[in-house]
């Protein structure tokens, strides 16, 4: 596909889907150019390079994220959609955790999702010191717990290399560390409750029982910044 044909639309769909199945270290130019049937030199031609493509590509999938009517909201309601909207969009595309730490990332996806936080939190009463403190806050928060699930993938991605078994190598790994943990009172207990496989995972609800903890901690300094 010569140049003129290709779109830069079409190139930043192709790597997310590529980035999707085989994250950050899968995304090169001569893949996505068999994807495309295309000459890398011709994707060259619209996205410059690499590092240019994962911005391109990180900032499409932000748009995916819904953002609530503020009019028809509490703020901490459309707080809670916002936090929640993101958290699944991390999940759905767990590159984008790696690519966090390793790239420079912008663009009017980006900041029109970033302007709705901080509007909702203006809106709730927060100065603008605080309103930057409170979304930073909870977007750590989310970030924070969509790298299980990026770890879990790239961990799975490495242990599969070169032909290995890595659910062999997980369940290995697992039962030695069960077996270190066995050592500690409190540890031992819950590992007793539950098999062993599930030693380490997150318990249910804790992402939902996290932002509720923290959204709460926002309101209650609200209400205090409001007590006389």
């Amino acid at each position: 596909m010569p140049r003129e044909t290709l779109t830069r639309e079409q190139i930043i769909g192709t790597a997310i889907d590529l980035l999707d199945e085989q994250g950050l270290d899968g995304l090169n130019m001569r893949e996505l150019g068999k994807r495309l049937d295309a000459a890398a030199t011709a994707m060259y031609w619209h996205v410059r390079n690499k590092d240019n493509l994962v911005r391109l590509a990180t900032d499409e999938v932000w748009a995916e994220i819904e953002l609530p009517d503020l009019d028809a909201l509490d703020w901490r309601a459309a707080a809670e959609l916002l936090a929640t909207g993101m958290y699944t969009m991390l999940n759905r595309h767990p590159w984008i955790v790696q690519a966090q730490a390793g790239y420079l990332l912008y663009g009017p996806n980006k900041s029109r999702h970033d302007e709705h936080v901080l509007t909702v939190y203006e809106r709730a009463g927060f100065d603008d010191d605080a309103a930057d403190r409170a979304a930073a806050t909870v977007f750590m928060f989310v970030l924070g717990n969509a790298v299980g699930a990026a770890a879990n993938i790239s961990i799975e991605r490495r242990l599969g290399r070169n032909g290995g078994d890595p659910e062999a190598k997980l369940s290995e790994a697992m039962s030695e560390a069960t077996a270190v943990a066995m050592e500690f009172p409190r540890l031992r207990a819950r590992i007793e409750r539950q098999a062993a496989t599930d030693y380490n995972a997150a318990p249910d609800s804790s992402f939902e029982f996290g932002l509720a903890a923290l959204l709460q901690g926002l309101q209650d300094q609200l209400a205090d910044r409001e007590t006389p």
